[in-house]
């Protein structure tokens, strides 16, 4: 996989937050860490184009965000907006799940980000 030049400050932020992942994203990661979910390579906390995003599977170019409650405020929902087309610019897709949703329908969430990556007519391995 490339590797892009990641500020340093960038590395280091997102070296810490994949220490202090909140409940949703870890009952996440869990679900996705070693190529749990359809054989799917996921990375956490990965730096793309200046921001850290909560999981990538860079094969599929595919960003999931976990939000909180902080996201539902009209300043956040604007930066998370330029954010998203940021990425998207950049070929990615993003799909945002809530942390309700990873905290009680882990199932569903997983099914998403299959549908997302457009897997769901493969067999799992």
């Amino acid at each position: 996989m490339p590797h892009f030049e990641v500020a340093p400050a960038n590395r280091k932020n997102a070296k810490r937050m994949r220490r202090v992942m909140t409940d949703a994203e870890l009952k996440l990661w869990n679900e996705l860490r070693a190529h749990r979910l359809m054989g799917l390579s996921f990375r956490r906390q990965m730096p793309i184009s200046g921001y850290i995003v909560d999981f990538a599977c860079p094969l599929h170019k595919l960003v999931v965000e976990v939000d909180g409650s902080q996201h539902g405020n009209a300043a956040d929902q604007e930066y998370d907006r330029s954010r998203t087309e940021r990425l998207q610019s950049l070929g990615w897709k993003v799909l945002r799940v809530w942390n309700d949703e990873v905290l009680n329908d882990i199932d569903n969430v997983c099914s998403g980000i299959i549908r997302t990556i457009g897997m769901e007519h493969f067999d799992a391995k």
